[in-house]
């Protein structure tokens, strides 16, 4: 079954918009400016933008045709062979590798690496992979560190705020 993206990208505005009205609902902590409800308040405004991307068709024109497949002799190929499957093992794996290696090497690096294989096995070439590996990171801990007060782990290249 497949749903227009208009469908689709108002399903996530609606999703966003109330994951951020639950966010501003709940309360302030005293004497602190960011409060549990920061969280909530950025995550569904960026849900909600990304929706409204989809719904305007933003990006639909970079998207390339679906390729049918040729089922031959009863059986549909893979894409690009036998190991093609394990790709749905990769989540778990940069999860654990994160667990295992943010305390020495730290945020950035980690988080570095993550993007880099996530980009480049989701199809991205190296000239959109190491931009997106080299700032989305530093985003990120801006985002965790200053606005959320979440404390990341400094490893081999702290940051300088």
């Amino acid at each position: 079954m497949r749903l227009p993206d208009q469908v689709t990208g108002s399903f996530l505005v609606g999703l966003g918009l109330a994951a951020a009205y639950g966010g501003w609902l709940l309360p302030p902590v005293p004497g602190q400016p960011i409060g549990p409800n920061v969280f909530p308040l950025v995550i569904g405004t960026g849900l909600a933008l990304c929706g409204l991307a989809i719904v305007f068709g933003i990006g639909h024109t970079f998207e390339e045709e679906e390729e049918i497949i040729p089922i031959e002799a009863g059986r549909a190929q893979a894409p690009t062979g036998k190991l093609y499957g394990l790709r749905a093992l990769l989540p778990p794996a940069l999860l654990l590798f994160y667990v295992a290696a943010a305390e020495r090497l730290g945020f950035i690096i980690t988080a570095a690496l993550v993007v880099y294989a996530t980009a480049t096995a989701l199809g991205a070439r190296w000239r959109l992979s190491l931009p997106l590996a080299v700032l989305a990171p530093i985003g990120i801990h801006l985002i965790f560190s200053k606005l959320l007060r979440v404390p990341l782990p400094a490893g081999l290249l702290p940051m300088p705020w």
